[in-house]
């Protein structure tokens, strides 16, 4: 089986140990390094379906297979935590599709439709990448990582842009922030999320709009000096 760990702090990263026979899976356009013996492929994890489905989320429609014997690494573009979920056949994981980076192989890689409503609302058009089977599926928090375990009817509002994956089966829809001063003026967003247990819910403490907003002022204009 395949070693992973975690490493770094502010701005962590994948480091994986592979044997000879052994090999996981990772989002296009993550890999760090990888030793000479590592062999590297681009595949169409689960089919042609899949693949497609997986553009729609905005994914990439091939993913990178790695195999061993030797050494990886992988980090995603943002700062942020890298954390593992494990699957273990019995129920699966939705996530926005961003936040994946790798994956064991018995881990199945597919998208799901999301509700109308949510899945425009959320910034996550009408799919969200689904994970499956069994293994650990590694995924990225923009910023800091927030768990929640939800009990039976307890439920939890997320504003949009912070949730970053539950499990499979948890019911979930749309609410307004409050009132029309609120949604325009508070600057929270417009909606929340609303997710009600029983199952496990996954958030970060960044958006990749509050990201992207803190870098425009510095990045060049079109026809400005010099261009």
């Amino acid at each position: 089986m395949a070693e992973f760990s975690i490493e770094g702090n502010d701005m962590q990263h994948l480091h994986v140990r592979l044997e000879s026979g052994e090999s996981i899976y990772a989002d296009a356009g993550h890999l760090v390094s990888k030793g000479f013996r590592v062999s590297i492929n681009a595949t169409v994890r689960g089919g042609l379906l899949s693949g497609l489905k997986r553009a729609l989320t905005g994914s990439s429609f091939f993913v990178t297979e790695l195999a061993g014997p030797g050494e990886a690494v992988l980090a995603a573009a943002f700062p942020g935590k890298v954390f593992p979920v494990q699957l273990d056949g019995s129920r699966g994981i939705l996530a926005e599709s961003h936040s994946f980076l790798a994956a064991e192989p018995g881990v199945q890689y597919d998208a799901q439709m999301a509700r109308l409503g949510a899945g425009i609302l959320a910034g996550e058009g009408l799919f969200l990448a689904r994970f499956s089977g069994r293994g650990n599926v590694y995924l990225h928090a923009y910023g800091g990582l927030i768990e929640r375990d939800l009990k039976p009817g307890e439920a939890l509002q997320v504003e949009a842009g912070h949730l970053l994956a539950f499990e499979e089966g948890m019911k979930y829809g749309i609410s307004r922030v409050g009132g029309i001063r609120s949604m325009l003026f508070s600057g929270e967003g417009w909606f929340f999320v609303q997710i009600e247990g029983p199952g496990k819910v996954y958030m970060h403490t960044v958006t990749a709009q509050q990201l992207a907003g803190i870098l425009i002022p510095y990045l060049p204009r079109q026809g400005g000096p010099g261009l």
